[in-house]
């Protein structure tokens, strides 16, 4: 969602970085240049007028005239204030006594069912026992939408017919008093537009279940509208979060960053994928380095977590620096890979060049290699997978046709195969020493 702005940034900061000493005429030039960024990314004006006069007063100062890398200086305070305007990171309030209830609001479209859905199958990853309640009659498709989803992720829903959202989550909270259920999450009607037999519903159901929290579900598309739904909601009923949804598309995503200085409400979670394990905790820091093109190695640890048992994964590494690393093994990783998320998403988690190769290569493109390289070697043998030298001409002609793919394909998986081999050997020897010099 934030190509574009990083993609200024990065520029911004390469030409910073080949200036020695900065005059303030050099630092207000290239504020000139990061308002134009933020603007053109959709960030609330008012904001950016903030942001900016934070960042020139600081850059302008003695904190950056005594550093002895000026550009560097300037970079780590722009990331300082992104990260102040994103707001600091908030966790749900899971306290008091069970089941602790969650109620989504939102209007149509924003996402806010399959949100549910997600935040379920997190918490129940957690240890939480949860229910789903079906509070939006007005929407056929959304009972039996939750209802599949909650078979997914082995969630129950509760959902009576005839009933009122109101009474319907009355009696879905004393049924799950009974069950021993932990957290309650309420999936809410929505509407086309704001109006008030929305919130004056929303407030009923207020009123049956105190909730721990109301998480207004936005969809990141939608631009600096977002604002205004976040604070039409805020004036009807206690937000206590947010949820952006949709923020791997490819709107400009302003909002996101602006909308904690606008409304005061806080970010509490992101939808970065249409899987249900695509949802992260927000946390300000993070985003911050993936604007700025700096990576995010703390949520891609957290994703090779979630796709890799720690047994398998210190079996894996034991057979690699064994120099026993195959064809199937290859295959094996590239299959936790594809658990991980989508291969364009998990580079631009990288920093440095890593993600700059991944604005280089379509979402499309990237997933399509990664498919081919699968079909190469699941039309391999197991014999020509654990032993690749056999693999002639005439093999490789046959794997080609097998995988509806050309000589020259199969020809680059292996050498990837034979690079990556390599790779593991020298760590072998080295013990790790002089790895960065390897992958650079």
């Amino acid at each position: 969602m934030f190509e574009a702005l990083t993609q200024k940034l990065e520029g911004i900061f390469k030409e910073l970085r080949r200036r020695g000493k900065l005059t303030p005429a050099d630092v207000d030039a290239v504020m000139r240049e990061v308002r134009l960024a933020l603007l053109e990314a959709d960030v609330h004006y008012s904001v950016v007028k903030d942001f900016i006069a934070r960042v020139r007063e600081r850059a302008i100062g003695h904190e950056v005239s005594r550093a002895l890398n000026p550009a560097q200086q300037v970079i780590k305070i722009v990331h300082e204030e992104l990260i102040a305007t994103l707001g600091e990171p908030e966790r749900l309030n899971l306290s008091g006594l069970k089941p602790r209830v969650i109620m989504l609001v939102g209007l149509q479209g924003s996402g806010k069912t399959t949100a549910a859905a997600k935040l379920a199958a997190q918490l129940r990853s957690q240890g939480e026992r949860v229910m789903l309640v079906a509070a939006d009659p007005y929407r056929p498709a959304a009972i039996k939408q939750l209802q599949t989803l909650g078979e997914r992720v082995g969630v129950p829903v509760f959902y009576e017919a005839g009933v009122k959202p109101p009474q319907l989550v009355a009696r879905a909270y004393e049924q799950a008093q009974k069950g021993g259920i932990t957290v309650l999450i309420i999936d809410t009607a929505g509407r086309s537009q704001l109006d008030e037999a929305l919130m004056d519903e929303l407030r009923a159901i207020i009123q049956k279940v105190t909730p721990n929290e109301t998480l207004l579900v936005v969809d990141a598309m939608i631009g600096q509208e977002a604002l205004n739904i976040a604070s039409g909601f805020q004036q009807a009923i206690p937000l206590t979060g947010l949820m952006f949804t949709k923020m791997d598309g490819d709107a400009r995503g302003g909002a996101a960053i602006s909308i904690r200085a606008v409304t005061g409400v806080p970010i509490k979670y992101l939808g970065t994928g249409e899987s249900l394990e695509a949802l992260e905790a927000f946390d300000p820091r993070r985003l911050a380095s993936r604007i700025l093109g700096m990576g995010d190695v703390i949520g891609l640890i957290e994703r090779a977590e979630a796709a890799y048992s720690e047994q398998e994964a210190q079996k894996q590494a034991e057979r690699m620096l064994a120099g026993q690393f195959t064809l199937e093994d290859f295959a094996q990783q590239l299959r936790q890979i594809r658990k991980m998320g989508p291969l364009h998403q998990i580079l631009e988690m990288l920093p440095g060049g890593m993600g700059q190769m991944a604005r280089a290569i379509s979402p499309e493109e990237a997933e399509r290699n990664l498919k081919i390289t699968e079909a190469i070697i699941n039309s391999m043998t197991k014999e020509e997978r654990l032993h690749p030298e056999i693999l002639n001409a005439s093999r490789r002609r046959r794997i080609a046709r097998g995988s509806g793919t050309d000589v020259q394909d199969v020809n680059r998986v292996l050498k990837q195969f034979r690079d990556a081999q390599r790779l593991f050997k020298t760590l072998q020897k080295t013990g790790g020493r002089g790895l960065s010099r390897l992958l650079g």
